[in-house]
């Protein structure tokens, strides 16, 4: 009998809040809770699948997963030991093995910094290369991502948004990580580069043995991309199954909805009253 999948990452009933407390003059401020019970398991090696509509919870969600934002309550743990609170040399070696690309590949490369020093940035933070280590390794994440390593000297604005995205895939990969959670990583491309950097996705999870938590509103890219599936609304988890099985055999109304709702080439999509 095979064994199961180890689990890299896990969350357990992850809520996450904002706004609350008082202003100056003593008015309460609303109470957004944007995360609300979220539980979720990662499987070394496999692609977990998160989607949902926009406004859903999910790329807050994704920032407490890799440590940008506390949970309000809840636990994060990291190959069985809790997150929460890391500091120091623990926290170097969170970061090290947990990584993560944005959804706007402009707006996420500071335009200031040429590609090198984006890329520097966490091989200096997080890695102990000396300076020629570095530039070798800068040239080989370049060709990685199917770039040309001479071009490392240029900025983040001289490069399109397809390539963008790969430098920006590249920094994730500079540390080595083991896990890498991508936040709608192809929504802001066209559609052929979609393709582009969805093939690209594919080859470095086979060739790295990368764990992949992919969040995104786009189904038939989850469906491609996907080893399991988890459905999102409002803050909270209202389906989870392996890929097959949630597209085929949906359960939660709003699982049906979102599958009804991706385009089919010569189908009529009916609306409901």
């Amino acid at each position: 009998m095979t064994a199961p999948p180890a689990v890299v990452l896990e969350g357990r009933d992850l809520h996450r809040d904002f706004g609350g407390g008082r202003t100056w003059f003593g008015r309460r401020k609303p109470l957004t809770r944007a995360v609300d019970g979220v539980t979720l398991r990662v499987e070394r090696g496999r692609t977990l699948g998160i989607v949902g509509e926009s406004g859903c919870g999910k790329s807050t969600l994704a920032r407490m997963l890799v440590g940008l934002l506390a949970p309000t309550a809840g636990t994060i743990t990291l190959e069985g030991k809790p997150v929460a609170g890391l500091k120091g040399e623990d926290a170097r070696i969170f970061h090290k093995k947990v990584q993560m690309v944005f959804q706007d590949p402009l707006s996420s490369l500071n335009p200031r910094k040429t590609v090198r020093q984006t890329l520097e940035g966490p091989l200096m933070a997080l890695t102990a290369l000396g300076r020629r280590e570095r530039g070798e390794r800068v040239a080989e994440l370049m060709r990685i991502v199917s770039l040309r390593p001479e071009s490392a000297d240029r900025y983040a604005h001289e490069f399109s948004g397809g390539q963008c995205q790969r430098i920006a895939i590249a920094r994730a990969l500079a540390p080595e990580p083991e896990l890498v959670i991508l936040d709608e990583p192809v929504s802001a491309l066209d559609v052929s580069v979609q393709a582009q950097v969805l093939n690209l996705l594919r080859d470095l999870q086979s060739r790295f043995s990368l764990t992949f938590v992919f969040i995104s509103h786009d189904l038939a890219v989850v469906e491609a991309l996907c080893d399991r599936v988890l459905v999102m609304y409002r803050g909270k988890v209202v389906e989870e199954a392996p890929r097959a099985e949630l597209f085929r055999h949906p359960q939660h109304d709003y699982t049906k909805l979102l599958l009804a709702a991706v385009p089919v080439p010569g189908r009529r999509r009916a609306l409901s009253a």
